[in-house]
């Protein structure tokens, strides 16, 4: 089975409001799920990441084949140059976003995952999509989640 995810990540102010938005395809059979949600006080990088580790997450079977598409070089920079392993040896010493790297390598361990930058803004649809759902999130007041930890730690960021 093969799936794919596009994920993007928005924060009107950074910080500010934000969210994320996601979009995965089950190609063979066909079908398509989208997944967003907002946050009363967030950053764009945290809310890229993110959508990546909502989509992940969402994945039903251990070891399931999954291509990423995002705009966040943050992300894909991370994982394919291999910073965030060296991250980890480090403790996160100095690095921000720490909670969601560590929740983000649980699940990734768990799947066979690769990465497709892709620029944003430029005419991919379901990249353009994944966008509308994540700004539609970081606007949607009523359904705000709290992201505890970057509110707790917002000072030492």
């Amino acid at each position: 089975m093969s799936l794919i995810a596009y994920t993007d990540g928005s924060s009107l102010g950074n910080p500010g409001p934000g969210g994320y938005g996601l979009i995965l395809i089950e190609t063979e059979l066909k079908i398509k799920r989208e997944i967003s949600q907002g946050y009363r006080l967030t950053t764009n990088n945290r809310m890229e990441l993110m959508a990546v580790i909502v989509a992940l997450e969402t994945l039903k079977k251990p070891k399931s084949f999954i291509t990423i598409y995002t705009d966040s070089k943050y992300v894909v920079d991370s994982v394919e140059k291999k910073w965030v392993f060296g991250w980890v040896k480090k403790n996160f010493k100095d690095k921000k976003n720490e909670d969601l790297w560590r929740r983000f390598l649980k699940v990734y361990a768990l799947h066979n995952v690769q990465f497709t930058w892709v620029k944003g803004h430029a005419g991919n649809i379901w990249n353009e999509r994944a966008d509308e759902l994540a700004v539609q999130a970081s606007n949607n007041q009523k359904d705000f989640l709290i992201d505890h930890y970057f509110e707790a730690n917002q000072t030492k960021e």
